[in-house]
This record gives structure tokens, C-alpha cells and sequence, in this order.
């Protein structure tokens, strides 16, 4: 049984890598470990380690690392205490690979204490491109530090090899969050507005908006134009608080304020954990925000998603979703297009570039026989491309 830790910093994330866990949890060649940080373990983000542990998952060590401070000068320091916890992780748990994914702080800092020590790596969702944060320089980072790279579409594939990676470590598996979508059994409408606490009525929206990190953008200005233009819809609102990124706890206030001025029409919740979260996806008619769910998810409800600002920038997009500026006057537009029977029709049936699901079965099976072979780290070697695509 060869020793697989995964490692999880907060709720959206934990909600791709559930079923990836489920796999190796079940697996008999692999011993499954997992090691929480970031934001579960915040009373202040909803202390979701909780839920990893209702799933029926141990875990097996915690590290604490996220400071009161959302500034670039605390997010930096938590990095450092994040790096100090996982040198203690993994000394002490002796991992054969560590399963990190997608892009945040609290993973690069997981990956470079796994890199000093010498564990290999598997990274999911690399090859990715968010321009308006510094997650996307964050991603490319923990792809050269990993060993074994499993991406969401052929693209980003491709972009994984162009950075050097070796093809034969490469996977195209599709998007992680579609298992979740096909798997997790769903709430009645119901039993959804007594857990949230409000009625969806004729039309509801799910809104999330996170800090822009690396476009300049003041996050307070663009949800103070986000809420203006949600001022004007009539529909009902499910909104779910950013993540710990830079200035995101100055949009709690302003949330709640929003809510608190609209009894029995909006709602909020820190965490919705991923069974209410793909229910509400499921019942609400749109989403609205910056979430890369959004992006992965909501596609395949066959829903439309107003993809505010440059958060998203460079990933791959279905037809239903509608970008606009953060701006009240151009959310508010698009926030009625896709409302419209003529949009509901017109994306009816479309294809997810993400796929149809699957994403952690492959996964597991690839790591499978990568350690059942044997395999070591040893040295990682530059995969140089032909001259004729380098240079054509």
C-alpha cells in the first residue's frame, strides 16, 4: 500500500477532490492520507474540515495557517507559516506522492515544502489561465514543481507539455467538479429553502463574487457595482462569501449589509457545502459572479453565468456564459440575457469543454499504476518541443 496524501485548503477545492479521495480511500494499492489547512479550519469561513470529515474521510493532520489579516503583507505570512506546519506533515505522515490542486497560496506552500523533501506531486487543473489573479501565476508554479499532471480539457494539456512537462505524465481527464454533479444525490426544492432559509420563488440567482488579485481592480468598487445592479433584478438571492484572498473579508460587510436591507429576499452563507451548493446550482435560474464554478459546474446544469470582470480571463468557456464588465449597468444587461427563454433555448444540450464527468475514476487509476510500477521522483527533465512549434 503506497502512501497518497492529498492536501485541501478550502470548500470549492475539497468539492473537486472528493471523489479523487473517495477512489483512493477505496483503493486497494493505495493508502489514503489527508491534510487540511486554509480556510476549513476557519470558524470564520465555516470550519469546513467538518464536512470532509461527515464524508467519512480521517484526517490525518491540520495545518493552521491563515492570520486575521487578508493584506498582501498577512497573506504572505500565512504562506510561510503554511510552509513551516507542512514541513512538520510530511516528515511526520512520509507520503509516496502528495495530491495538490488548482492554484491558491495555501498549496504553494504545501508544494514547496513536498519539493525540499522530495516527494513527488500530482497536480490537477494545471494549465489553466485566470488573468485576473495571481492564482494563474501560482497554478504554473506547482506544475514544474510536480511530477504527474492530470488537466481538464486537451488545451491545457497541451499548455502543460509547452511548459516543459513530459508527455507521458500528462492526462487529459476532464473536469473534477463534474463528478459531484453526477454523483451526489440532491435536495428537494423544499427541503433547499428550509436549509437556506428562504424561499426561490419565481426566480432566484446564486451569487458569488471574488477579489480581483492581479488586474488592480479596487474589490470593494466592483462589488459595490455587483450589489447596485442586484438592487434592480426582482429575483431572489443566494449569496456565498469570497474566498481568503487579498481584501476579501472587506466584502463580507457589505454582503451582509446588502442582505440584512433585503429580509426574506436574499440570503448568505460562508460555506454551503457541495451537496446544498450543487442542489442550489440545480434550482436557482443563472449564477452570478466570479467563481470558476461558474466556468466547470454551472454548464452542466444548463444554466447561464454572468462571468463578471477579469478574474476569469483565458479559461475555456461554454456558450452559456456571458462576460461583462463590473460595472451595475453591464451586469445588470447580462444579468437579464441570460435570463431570457431565448438563452435557456439556445444553450439547451450544449457541450461542456470540460467534458461529461469521470475526471476522478481516471485520476485514480493513473496513480494507480504510476506507483504500482514502481516509480521514484528522480530528476525531472526539461521536455523540449520541436523548433518548428517553438518557433513558428
Amino acid at each position: 500500500m503506497r502512501r497518497v496524501c492529498v492536501v485541501t485548503g478550502s470548500r470549492a477545492e475539497y468539492g473537486l477532490l472528493r471523489w479523487v479521495m473517495q477512489g483512493l480511500q477505496d483503493s486497494k494499492r493505495c493508502r489514503l492520507q489527508t491534510v487540511v489547512t486554509g480556510m476549513h479550519l476557519s470558524p470564520e469561513f465555516g470550519s469546513t474540515w467538518q464536512a470532509i470529515v461527515d464524508d467519512g474521510f480521517a484526517i490525518d493532520w491540520k495545518v493552521d495557517m491563515l492570520l486575521g489579516s487578508d493584506s498582501a503583507v498577512g497573506v504572505t505570512k500565512s504562506m510561510g507559516l503554511a510552509t513551516i506546519g507542512f514541513a512538520d506533515a510530511f516528515a511526520h505522515l512520509a507520503p509516496d506522492l502528495v495530491v495538490i490542486l488548482g492554484d491558491r497560496f495555501e498549496i504553494l506552500a504545501a508544494a514547496s515544502a513536498a519539493l525540499i523533501a522530495g516527494i513527488p506531486m500530482a497536480h490537477l487543473h494545471g494549465g489553466e489561465v485566470t488573468e485576473g489573479a495571481y492564482d494563474d501565476a501560482i497554478r504554473h508554479a506547482l506544475t514544474k514543481m510536480a511530477h504527474l499532471h492530470f488537466t481538464a480539457a486537451e488545451p491545457y494539456r497541451a499548455r502543460v507539455i509547452q511548459m516543459g512537462e513530459d508527455p507521458a505524465r500528462v492526462w487529459c481527464v476532464g473536469g473534477f467538479g463534474l463528478d459531484g454533479v453526477q454523483k451526489l444525490d440532491r435536495m428537494t426544492r423544499p427541503e433547499l429553502e428550509e436549509s437556506l432559509g428562504l424561499s426561490l420563488g419565481e426566480q432566484a440567482l446564486m451569487v458569488t463574487f471574488h477579489p480581483e488579485t492581479a488586474s488592480g481592480a479596487a474589490p470593494r468598487t466592483q462589488m459595490a457595482e455587483l450589489l447596485a445592479a442586484l438592487e434592480e433584478s426582482l429575483a431572489q438571492l443566494i449569496f456565498t462569501m469570497p474566498n481568503a484572498d487579498n481584501e476579501g473579508r472587506a466584502l463580507f460587510g457589505m454582503i451582509e449589509d446588502f442582505v440584512a436591507r433585503h429580509p426574506g429576499r436574499a440570503c448568505v452563507h460562508t460555506s454551503l457545502g457541495q451537496r446544498r451548493y450543487l442542489s442550489a446550482l440545480a434550482e436557482v435560474d443563472a449564477v452570478v459572479g466570479n467563481s470558476s464554478s461558474g466556468l466547470l459546474e454551472v454548464p452542466a446544469f444548463g444554466k447561464g453565468t454572468v462571468n463578471i470582470g477579469a478574474r476569469q480571463d483565458g479559461r475555456l468557456r461554454a456558450a452559456s456564459v456571458v462576460d461583462c464588465a463590473a460595472e451595475r449597468g453591464a451586469i445588470a444587461q447580462a444579468i437579464s440575457e441570460v435570463l431570457t427563454p431565448e438563452f435557456r433555448a439556445a444553450i439547451k444540450g450544449q457541450a461542456n469543454p470540460y467534458g461529461d464527468g469521470g475526471a476522478s475514476a481516471r485520476t485514480v487509476a493513473a496513480i494507480e499504476d504510476w506507483l504500482g510500477a514502481g516509480a521514484a521522483p528522480g530528476p525531472k527533465y526539461f521536455h523540449d518541443l520541436p523548433a518548428t512549434e517553438c518557433f513558428s
